[in-house]
């Protein structure tokens, strides 16, 4: 049975969407950190492409619009290769469905057990607390602590500057040994992009 925390929208009802796949045999994901950015832009130029062009607001706000799904994109990537777990032995997916309004990204990795709980207690003071004052907390703490690889700033920057919604749904592939993958559900609205 899944793990869901916040509200987690399964992927579909889509007419437009792009999905990516990292495979875990041919190269190790971690040394694709460089091309995350060729990546995440990439994706961001898919979207121009499919574009609302009758809607006057969104015409206007199109850059703006590119820089979040490049920058979420990015950080969701960058967040999937770091932390995913070589054991697991799965693929990376990111895939990213349009809407005639917003646009919703999900990212699937492997994650270590051990790293679970962790990650979900952070997930929480994500969902329950203040993002502007988690914010701050977590800028001091990254100035005061620069080897604090788990800032969670790319995550608070998605909900501070691009308003977006996030959900993550945890999924047990295999128990014996245990293995698990976890999805991140990003949501902007293109109208509430500045």
């Amino acid at each position: 049975m899944p793990q869901i925390f916040g509200d987690f929208i399964e992927p579909g009802n889509s007419k437009e969407y792009l999905v990516l796949s990292f495979s875990p045999t041919s190269r190790p994901i971690q040394k694709r950190w460089k091309n995350n950015g060729l990546s995440a832009d990439f994706l961001a130029d898919y979207w121009m492409t499919f574009s609302p062009t009758k809607n006057v607001l969104l015409i206007k706000k199109q850059t703006a619009i590119k820089d979040a799904i490049s920058f979420i994109v990015n950080e969701l990537l960058e967040n999937a290769m770091k932390f995913n777990s070589d054991d697991a032995a799965v693929a990376i997916h990111m895939s990213l469905y349009f809407y005639n309004d917003k646009i919703r990204f999900y990212v699937t990795n492997g994650i270590n057990s051990l790293q679970v709980n962790e990650f979900q207690l952070f997930i929480n003071k994500l969902l329950t607390e203040y993002p502007e004052r988690l914010y701050i907390t977590q800028l001091e703490n990254s100035v005061n602590d620069s080897t604090n690889k788990n800032s969670g700033l790319g995550f608070l920057i998605m909900l501070v500057d691009y308003h977006a919604d996030l959900a993550w749904k945890f999924d047990v592939i295999h128990e014996v040994p245990k293995h698990e993958t976890v999805t991140t559900m990003a949501q902007i609205n293109f109208l509430d992009t500045d």
